[in-house]
């Protein structure tokens, strides 16, 4: 997945402080094709000291067949997310039965890899 568009909100106190927002749409790509786009929406629930937050998301995969609906929270400290594995919540289309997780690696500062891993029969799927 590789951001298009993002925006921060930040509320008092300023800086990371809880109920900050993030929110970011983009690309999903296979290889270099774009197969999709992405919509999240995250919002800081916990600080702690040293910049360190937790982000409760909410992330909508749009594909061609349907949409997966994907939600959970994740650490993030000054190197950076910790491991991203949220839980995939719900679907439409193809995707209506959906239910697994997705695994995230950060891979740049621009793109992020995803693999879905659905357990409605499919294996792994990697976006």
């Amino acid at each position: 997945m590789r951001p298009t568009q993002a925006n921060s909100v930040d509320v008092a106190p300023p800086g990371n402080s809880q109920g900050g927002q993030l929110i970011v749409s983009g690309d999903l790509l296979r290889s270099t094709v774009t197969v999709g786009r992405f919509d999240e929406a995250c919002t800081v629930t916990r600080t702690s000291p040293m910049d360190a937050s937790d982000l409760q998301c909410q992330i909508t995969l749009s594909l061609s067949e349907g949409q997966i609906t994907v939600q959970g929270v994740f650490a993030v400290t000054g190197a950076g997310p910790g491991d991203i594995t949220p839980a995939i919540t719900g679907g439409t289309g193809r995707y209506r039965t959906a239910h697994g997780f997705i695994h995230a690696v950060n891979t740049s500062n621009t793109e992020t890899q995803l693999t879905v891993h659905l357990t409605r029969g499919a294996g792994p799927v990697v976006v």
